[in-house]
């Protein structure tokens, strides 16, 4: 593994543990070129996923893409780092697990809408907003509506 810090691909792991859900490995590792220590996941992956965007152009599937949209719809609200690492997790394993490699962006939005929806309702209406791509005010409440009437 390369260093973050000088480069060096000669680093040590100094510990290993399994994350509390047992769905990813995390090492501590320790640089001997310039002393630097740092962490890293080791997770499985079931097949290589492609993300077929909107406009037809296709991307490989970026899981910290997915968590940084995730803590954008989540920023200044009083959510776990751990609490979105096992959403982001759940959606990943639901995605491999769809027997397809070939993933349209809309399920991968409706999926992080559907967890959001249940992790934290004002994310959801951040996420949604740019999802749904709301024009109006009028759409915020909707969407406020809809969320009051399920509850």
């Amino acid at each position: 593994m390369r260093c973050p810090f000088c480069a060096n691909t000669d680093t040590q792991v100094k510990d290993s543990r399994p994350t509390d859900e047992h769905t990813a490995i995390r090492r501590r590792r320790f640089c001997p070129e310039c002393g630097g220590r740092f962490t890293t996941f080791e997770r499985v992956q079931l097949r290589e996923l492609t993300v077929i965007k909107k406009n037809g152009r296709r991307t490989p599937f970026n899981r910290e893409k997915l968590i940084a949209s995730v803590q954008i719809a989540l920023r200044k609200r009083d959510v776990e780092q751990e609490r979105i690492e096992r959403m982001v997790s759940g959606i990943a394993r639901r995605l491999e697990s769809l027997g397809e490699s070939d993933i349209q962006s809309e399920a991968i939005g409706h999926m992080v809408m559907q967890a959001l929806k249940s992790l934290d309702e004002v994310a959801y209406i951040r996420f949604a907003s740019v999802y749904k791509d709301f024009h109006e005010a009028k759409e915020f409440g909707e969407i406020i509506d809809n969320l009051n009437e399920e509850n």
